[in-house]
């Protein structure tokens, strides 16, 4: 079930939940911002813990999968020892791509909570859903829109100075 939290859908105790997770995720985006990559962060929640966080490192390790909810993935597996994040929740600053949310499936995460949509490559209901995709056999519960004019102007602002500064010829 996708509650988007412009609806009213969740209560002022669960939002506060969900906010303060996302802050945490927005934390980790900075890290990433200051590095130069785009500014996107993730964290895996497990009981009121954090036991995976990421942030976006494409550019620094020169690898394609190495987005910030794949980071907090692989940190959360190692803290449990398992693949399976079967009493998790993923807090991500930007909606998931098909490759994040094909792992958020595949690691049984049972919710995922986001901050802004993403109209290039957002799977977690924007350009398609494969968080709540029927025909696999497990989903993930998503949560849109918290903190999102604070995780839409982290990426404005980055690209805003990108856009601005001389490029390197």
């Amino acid at each position: 079930m996708s509650l988007n939290i412009q609806t009213g859908e969740l209560s002022a105790e669960e939002l506060a939940i969900h906010e303060l997770w996302m802050r945490e995720a927005i934390a980790e985006a900075r890290k990433a911002e200051s590095l130069g990559e785009v500014p996107i962060g993730a964290v895996v929640v497990r009981h009121g813990e954090i036991i995976g966080r990421g942030y976006n490192l494409r550019e620094t390790t020169l690898d394609s999968t190495a987005h910030a909810e794949m980071v907090a993935i692989r940190e959360a597996s190692t803290a449990l020892n398992s693949w399976r994040l079967l009493d998790c929740q993923l807090y991500v600053t930007l909606e998931p791509c098909p490759m994040c949310a094909g792992a958020m499936v595949q690691s049984r995460l049972p919710l995922t909570v986001y901050g802004t949509t993403d109209p290039k490559a957002g799977c977690a209901g924007t350009l398609m859903n494969l968080l709540e995709e029927t025909r696999f056999n497990h989903r993930t519960e998503v949560i849109q829109g918290v903190l999102q004019e604070e995780c839409a102007e982290l990426l404005t602002s980055f690209f805003r100075r990108l856009r601005q500064s001389p490029s390197k010829l």
